[in-house]
């Protein structure tokens, strides 16, 4: 027979040092799960168990948001970040076919007999302690070469825009399926209810225009209410966000009040749960009344931060004036921006164009980078600059040095990306010396949102939506976190 102080027989039976120590550790339990759920303690049951739904990461998260400096039109590695010499001392060669290795080709170059390596449009030089390789079209982001992680090995399926920017965004070719601001807008929720959770910001440089479209930042499959909000510039940032004349702010709350009693009565005969998706989206659109008019306004900003990201940052729509408001946008718990600036699709006039280009975003990149670190928010705020794909190492039609266009390039392109949890200062992954295939450390798109999801503590194959009949992640089948590119 057990003795008198068996566990089983006295199950509650415990002494003083015990009771305080777990008593320590429920406080300790509460105090956090006030911080993670902020309604917690505010009377009535939650209502899920689906920690997506609560907004709390799978693990202790590198980033809290991202800032996506998105360059629509794919900016040429060449002119950018990818150092390749010898295309200077093989300048009019034609590729040699053990290279290209009857690589698929668009409908622009599939019918040239000859594909001539054309050098870089200017020079490069090394920057920093870190001894980056940055084109001389790009002074002021070499001057942060030390905070920034280039990736020069990136690569992808797609070989023509509309696919390519599609699968970049939403993880798929196909339209329909969320975007990666959809993605962890359902994962993590919202930091400031009066804002959305995912922003969308545009601009339109001087080069070649592709189009950009709504299904880019749209929610998909996922409630509506994690579609992305496109911001535009000018007085009235979101359309229809003010009230009609006439009518007072108290007349607007009791309109309001009515139509979400009728929605909640319809919900409840229906089970539709868009329906409650539909009555937060008039709630956020109540207090973004008030907050948007006051994150979009810079005429609070000082002289040195209008200095820093350059004049063109008080003009409304400018790509400047994009990354200043991705700044403040990220100061008030927006979790995910995406800015899109087009224009670099260089079939065409590439060093006239490319220069052009150049001057619209290199200095407000940098500047970002630069105002979040002395902000104290770079260490929590995840930006990334860079395109769909890549450019061709030869020239598109008849070699002419003085005036030329790169065609597209899926197998090799390069991106970089500053602060929230990437090592600083170093580059990651090897082309060859044409810069034509990945010979060191490739980086599938999917691995590249699997990494991403990961600094922001959600593990991509656990974040999943149930839809017609299978379940659908970000990185659909696919994709493996690149540690190396994580302190």
């Amino acid at each position: 027979m057990k003795g008198s102080n068996s566990k089983e027989e006295n199950p509650l039976k415990v002494n003083r040092r015990h009771f305080f120590s777990q008593l320590s550790v429920g406080i300790g339990s509460i105090a956090l799960g006030s911080l993670l759920i902020p309604d917690l303690f505010k009377g009535g049951a939650i209502e899920t168990t689906d920690l997506s739904k609560l907004g709390i990461p799978h693990f202790a998260p590198k980033a809290k948001r991202i800032i996506y400096l998105f360059q629509a039109g794919a900016p040429s590695q060449f002119e950018t970040f990818d150092h390749k010499p010898t295309l200077r001392k093989r300048m009019g060669e034609d590729l040699p076919e053990s290279i290209r290795n009857g690589q698929r080709l668009t409908g622009m170059t599939s019918g040239q007999d000859k594909f001539p390596l054309m050098p870089p449009a200017i020079g490069f030089q090394q920057h920093g302690k870190s001894g980056q390789w940055i084109s001389d079209y790009f002074p002021h982001i070499a001057k942060i070469a030390d905070d920034i992680c280039i990736v020069k090995s990136l690569h992808t399926e797609a070989i023509n825009h509309d696919p390519a920017i599609t699968f970049f965004q939403t993880g798929s070719q196909i339209s329909g399926r969320p975007s990666m601001g959809s993605w962890l807008s359902y994962g993590l929720g919202s930091e400031n209810k009066n804002l959305p959770s995912f922003v969308v910001l545009t601009s339109r440089g001087k080069g070649n225009s592709q189009g950009l479209y709504s299904k880019l930042w749209s929610s998909g499959f996922l409630d509506s209410k994690h579609q992305g909000v496109l911001l535009r510039s000018g007085k009235d940032p979101v359309l229809y966000l003010n009230d009609p004349d006439g009518i007072t702010r108290s007349e607007k709350r009791h309109l309001l009040d009515q139509v979400s009693s009728l929605n909640k009565m319809h919900q409840v005969e229906t089970g539709d749960d868009e329906i409650e998706s539909r009555i937060a989206q008039y709630e956020m659109a109540y207090r973004m009344q008030m907050s948007v008019p006051d994150v979009m306004d810079i005429s609070k900003e000082p002289e040195d931060i209008i200095k820093l990201y350059g004049e063109d940052c008080q003009v409304p729509g400018t790509y400047a004036a994009n990354a200043l408001q991705a700044r403040r946008l990220a100061e008030n718990g927006v979790r995910f921006i995406q800015l899109y600036h087009q224009g670099w699709d260089q079939h065409g006039n590439l060093p006239n164009e490319m220069a052009g280009q150049a001057i619209d975003v290199d200095k407000a990149s940098a500047a970002l980078v630069l105002d979040l670190k002395q902000r104290g928010m770079l260490e929590d705020t995840l930006v990334i600059w860079g395109g769909e794909f890549g450019r061709t190492n030869y020239c598109q039609g008849k070699f002419d040095p003085t005036n030329y266009g790169r065609d597209h390039h899926p197998r090799a392109f390069s991106i970089w990306m500053a602060g929230g949890g990437v090592k600083p200062g170093i580059s990651y992954g090897e082309t060859d010396e044409f810069g034509y295939n990945i010979i060191k450390d490739p980086v599938h798109i999917n691995d590249f949102h699997a990494t991403l999801m990961y600094a922001m503590g959600l593990d991509h194959e656990q974040l999943t939506y149930k839809y017609q009949g299978r379940r659908f992640r970000l990185t659909d089948v696919a994709g493996n976190v690149i540690n190396d590119l994580l302190t």
